[in-house]
């Protein structure tokens, strides 16, 4: 209902504000998507396993990732591709090991995904979509050596962003701006897929609308009930 104000005798009227942004609303027909913990099984559990087998807390990994702000750096720098794997594996080999953790340095990003595998239930669902005409733009920070292989990103996605090749990382807003534009698609006609709130928050800064996943199953349904995106 629009709402009336008047300014002596001449009314005024303003267009609801939700009425003109529903009406304004491009359709969501894009999916942007992460890889690891979507594509792949968890990686905050895989991390713990690691965690585990290192003899103490299993969730250290994950603390020093998340509050010690010398690993926090040297992940940042190794995502944006300013530290290459090898260099990121001694520095936060030598973080766990101040901590008490005393593991060594080579090999260390593949042993932390270790048991990491493929959901072939979302490929299984970003076949479809694809094959339904649904534009598919892959949105990684990449993590060590050899985290994409086994997988045909090209056959996964029309388009690819990993962040040490484009040398910004999620959850900045200019990562998920630059698949829009390899998808020739505005912010507001994509959802982003991710298992992290903090990167979907990061993707609604610019319109792009998001799935918190869990499963293949839960995000083909929130696609299709809340964006009317379908396969």
């Amino acid at each position: 209902m629009a709402a009336v104000g008047l300014r002596g005798s001449r009314p005024i009227v303003r267009r609801d504000v939700d009425t003109v942004s529903k009406s304004a609303a491009k359709p969501r027909t894009a999916v942007l998507v992460d890889f690891g913990g979507v594509i792949t099984s968890s990686v905050l559990r895989a991390f713990t396993a690691f965690g585990a087998s290192l003899g103490g807390d299993p969730r250290l990994p994950l603390v020093l990732l998340a509050r010690d702000q010398r690993s926090r750096t040297l992940l940042a720098d190794h995502e944006c591709g300013r530290l290459d794997a090898g260099g990121f594996e001694r520095g936060f080999a030598e973080r766990l090991r101040v901590h008490g953790a005393d593991v060594p340095a080579e090999g260390l990003t593949a042993r932390m995904q270790t048991g990491m595998s493929i959901d072939q239930d979302m490929l299984a669902l970003l076949g479809d979509l694809r094959a339904a005409g649904r534009p598919v733009a892959l949105v990684s920070n990449s993590f060590g050596t050899g985290t994409y292989d086994g997988v045909d990103l090209s056959a996964v996605a029309d388009a690819v962003v990993i962040s040490a090749e484009v040398g910004i990382r999620k959850p900045s807003r200019r990562i998920y701006a630059i698949a829009c534009e390899r998808l020739g698609i505005d912010p507001e006609e994509a959802v982003m897929i991710d298992d992290l709130q903090q990167n979907l928050d990061g993707a609604a800064r610019i319109g792009i609308g998001g799935v918190l996943h869990t499963s293949a199953a839960d995000t083909r349904r929130q696609l299709a009930e809340r964006f009317g995106i379908t396969a």
